[in-house]
């Protein structure tokens, strides 16, 4: 498959298919595009880390697609016969020179995932689209009225593992029908179509108003921070009927609990929505019992009841104290990178436990594969690339 794409969805899409096993083909600009150097950036050498850690296993092509040549160059190789070929990702403008028109018409049973902002072609990136679908109106503290935005790009990443379902399904489709197809997945599709699939748009039109914000209580069941006497705050919930008696088993709780439910006519262990309904009257009781106690006295006996929890920490302090965050994890393995940095890497998230996992391979250089590329997809002779490259219109080497 071939990418052409920037940000977060398109090269996270084609990565995935990438670990997975898939030859991907990136199209970069001479020089590198827009994420080229993006932060963060590595402290020896300032390549950008988040530039290789998207474009992980992939071959880079360098064109200049500013110029008619490098475009028809781009177009083609998105194109490219082949029965595994003619699959593309990218987040260029639907009507531009990546248009499915112009491709198809290269290619008919091309199949084109197209990642967007707005479906009617507005640019949006994951925070803007987060912003406008209210999320940020909902994260906080229930006493302050600003907005708080979240600083993971879940619509991004939801959007770029849709593209890759999607990309796959098309695919398979076109094994039974011969037929290309473009698929177009806005961010925004993506974040409203997801919030709905949560019951949040049916719970505002249905209510007549807007969920509240909660700060770090869970909604609709049981669960917040709390901190332990020796200061360690901790990250604990009970949604299941076993969480909720497992917890209330260490804390000691059981009569208390019982107690209420007795006052209220209810039961928690039956109804996790009431857990969170009397949250004013369990809360209390559960912060003063892990107040009481040590992180380390709580943790093998949370575990061993099966409660779910975690404690709160840096992304530092996981990796230098959490054996599934470390070289221990077959998830990730150091590995050399093109910034000239080795560190731990992740290769793909989905494993199969009757095979061995692949470890991660790490991003090109800018262009590195553009000769091997033109060359055995395209049949462009050595000849040919040279001029090209005399030209300014492919890279590859120290300028990319």
């Amino acid at each position: 498959m071939v990418e052409a794409a920037a940000f977060v969805a398109g090269p996270s899409c084609a990565l995935h298919l990438a670990q997975f096993g898939a030859e991907v083909i990136r199209i970069d600009q001479i020089g590198g595009g827009p994420d080229f150097r993006r932060w963060p950036l590595s402290p020896a050498s300032g390549a950008s880390l988040y530039w290789e850690g998207l474009n992980k296993a992939k071959k880079s092509v360098a064109l200049d697609l500013g110029r008619p040549e490098g475009r028809e160059l781009a177009a083609r190789l998105a194109a490219a016969p082949g029965a595994d070929a003619g699959l593309f990702v990218t987040n260029y403008p639907a009507d531009g020179f990546l248009s499915y028109e112009r491709l198809s018409a290269l290619r008919s049973d091309l199949i084109c995932v197209r990642v967007m902002g707005w479906p009617d072609g507005r640019t949006a990136v994951d925070y803007t689209v987060n912003a406008a679908v209210g999320v940020p109106a909902m994260t906080g503290p229930p006493e302050d009225t600003r907005p708080v935005n979240h600083v993971l790009p879940a619509w991004d990443l939801l959007t770029g593992a849709y593209a890759a379902f999607a990309l796959v399904s098309a695919e398979r489709a076109r094994r039974v029908d011969g037929k290309g197809r473009e698929i177009r997945v806005p961010l925004s599709d993506m974040a409203i179509a997801s919030l709905g699939h949560l019951g949040q748009i049916g719970e505002v039109l249905t209510s007549g108003h807007d969920r509240p914000r909660f700060g770090n209580e869970l909604f609709g069941a049981f669960g917040r921070d709390f901190v332990t006497t020796d200061g360690r705050r901790l990250m604990v919930t009970a949604i299941t009927p076993r969480q909720w008696g497992g917890l209330l088993g260490v804390l000691g709780l059981q009569d208390e609990v019982a107690a209420l439910e007795g006052e209220l006519g209810v039961r928690f262990d039956r109804e996790e929505g009431m857990r969170f309904a009397h949250r004013d009257r369990l809360m209390p009781l559960v912060e003063a019992a892990i107040g009481r106690r040590t992180a380390a006295d709580l943790a093998p006996a949370l575990d061993a009841q099966a409660v779910c929890w975690a404690p709160y920490r840096t992304l530092a302090e996981a990796l230098a104290t959490d054996p599934q965050l470390s070289p221990a994890n077959p998830l990730l393995a150091e590995i050399d990178h093109p910034s000239g940095q080795r560190y731990l890497a992740p290769g793909a998230a989905g494993f199969s436990p009757q095979a061995p996992r692949h470890p991660p391979e790490p991003a090109p250089r800018l262009g590195e594969h553009t000769s091997e590329v033109l060359s055995n997809v395209l049949g462009l002779s050595a000849q040919e690339i040279a001029r090209l490259r005399e030209a300014g219109v492919v890279g590859g080497g120290a300028d990319g």
